[in-house]
């Protein structure tokens, strides 16, 4: 008897969709990705966010085992730490990590998917544009495409569908048809709005690119993160709507010329390295940001969804793309070890719930730090305390920051080791105002009584 065809057909041609067709090629899989938009490679990036991505361990990790990570690499900026621009002071970088071993990289998301779409094409996977996903009958085992140009339709068979369409995924509405997903989105009650730093005259950097440089103003901020085409992204993360306090609200910023009032008021610094800042505020829409939670990502052995379409979140900490890079690693190998595959989407659930979960969590925690706190007293000193525990207890006291980005540790480990180390942290520079003064035997000892040694995980 032959053994069953393996063939997966993914919704979404995006990053995770593109990486997933790779590592499930080389693993022998037959595999279709359908995208509604057109071929980015033909026509340009017209994806929906544009917000650069920041890649980490976790990313990296699973595009090295995509053998992707050499491409992407040639488009990748290096990010030393967070370039902090406060008043009319100098700005001050805040490493992310105690040398440049320890950095993440900027990379957009136009680029790397058309590295991504070529790699997987390469590969074997068979690419479908201009083909949105308009129904499915899971009983049948067919769906149906819709092309947005003309509106025509075409039907094919599945053996399952996998969702990498993004959070307003259409196969999971599908799949809610059918049985409830226990959807919930939480709604920031700040959006975004993107401009750009251009080169200067000669074509280089108009500040350092090797940072992620942020305006942090209290409820507010503006960032900016470097492209290969000496360009910054600029990103003002801004409240909806004006609260009780009467501080800047987009609703407050109805034309061109209040938005500029307001820069020169609150970002003067920014506002004087962007000169077609007219232009991008005029272009460019106010963007949502949503943290959306499901009670279930599978439907038995037909359907599952990964990355944002199930467990879409905040970009604050850098954290979406590489968590739905570690998404694909980890149903590429319940895939490998399961042949059923509802057993495999069901241990791919079991797997990666809580550790979405956690990367939700502190996504949220972070952009309250990026807003509020750093340039905080309180949080400097903890900060220059987290980095001499490290040094004191290598292995044992491991910065947050570290956890998330670059190690491979689960995100929910990483989330409760923070939640007892910011502990320590606050107890022990509660009325301080410098590392001199601090008890330095009690804190070993409280380092020692409740953190064990961490290992990463193996490559």
């Amino acid at each position: 008897m032959n053994a069953p065809a393996r063939h997966l057909t993914i919704i979404g041609a995006g990053l995770a969709g593109a990486l997933l067709g790779i590592l499930l090629r080389r693993r022998g899989w037959d595999v279709d990705l359908y995208e509604k938009r057109g071929d980015p490679r033909v026509q340009g990036y017209g994806g929906g966010r544009s917000i650069n991505l920041a890649l980490a361990e976790r990313g990296r990790h699973a595009l090295r085992a995509a053998d992707a990570d050499d491409a992407v690499m040639r488009h990748a900026i290096m990010m030393r730490g967070r370039m902090v621009h406060v008043g009319d002071t100098e700005p001050v970088l805040q490493r992310y990590g105690r040398d440049d071993d320890e950095v993440i990289w900027s990379v957009h998301r136009g680029d790397l998917n058309i590295v991504l779409l070529d790699l997987a094409e390469a590969a074997g996977a068979r690419l479908h544009f201009d083909a949105g996903l308009d129904s499915v009958n899971f009983d049948s085992r067919r769906a149906v495409f819709r092309d947005p140009r003309d509106r025509s339709t075409r039907e094919v068979p599945f053996q399952a569908l996998v969702g990498a369409d993004g959070a307003g995924s259409a196969l999971r509405a599908a799949m809610h048809r059918v049985h409830d997903l226990g959807q919930r989105s939480d709604f920031l009650d700040h959006g975004y709005k993107e401009l750009e730093i251009p080169p200067r005259g000669d074509g280089g950097f108009r500040i350092e690119p090797n940072a992620l440089h942020i305006w942090p103003r209290g409820h507010y901020m503006c960032i900016a993160l470097p492209n290969d085409e000496k360009t910054f992204t600029v990103t003002l993360f801004l409240p909806h709507q004006a609260g009780a306090d009467g501080g800047p609200a987009f609703d407050q910023l109805g034309d061109v010329d209040a938005a500029r009032a307001f820069f020169e008021r609150d970002f003067p610094s920014a506002l004087a390295l962007i000169p077609d800042f007219d232009r991008d505020w005029a272009g460019n829409p106010v963007g949502q940001l949503a943290t959306l939670y499901l009670e279930r990502w599978h439907l038995d052995g037909r359907a599952v969804l990964l990355g944002d379409a199930a467990h879409a979140m905040v970009p604050f900490h850098g954290q979406g793309m590489n968590c739905a890079f570690e998404d694909c690693v980890a149903l590429a190998g319940h895939l490998d070890a399961n042949a059923d595959l509802a057993t495999a989407f069901a241990a791919f659930e079991a797997e990666r719930k809580p550790d979405a979960a956690a990367i939700q969590r502190m996504a949220l925690d972070n952009y309250l730090e990026m807003r509020d706190r750093v340039d905080d007293a309180d949080y400097l000193l903890q900060r220059e305390l987290e980095l001499a525990l490290q040094d004191r207890h290598p292995g044992r006291f491991v910065p947050h920051y570290a956890m998330v980005t670059f190690m491979r540790i689960p995100y929910s480990l990483a989330m409760r080791r923070t939640d007892v180390q910011r502990g320590i942290l606050e107890r022990a520079t509660a009325g301080h105002a410098s590392l001199a003064a601090l008890d330095w035997n009690a804190i070993d000892a409280e380092v020692l009584a409740q953190l064990t040694p961490l290992e990463d995980v193996p490559a």
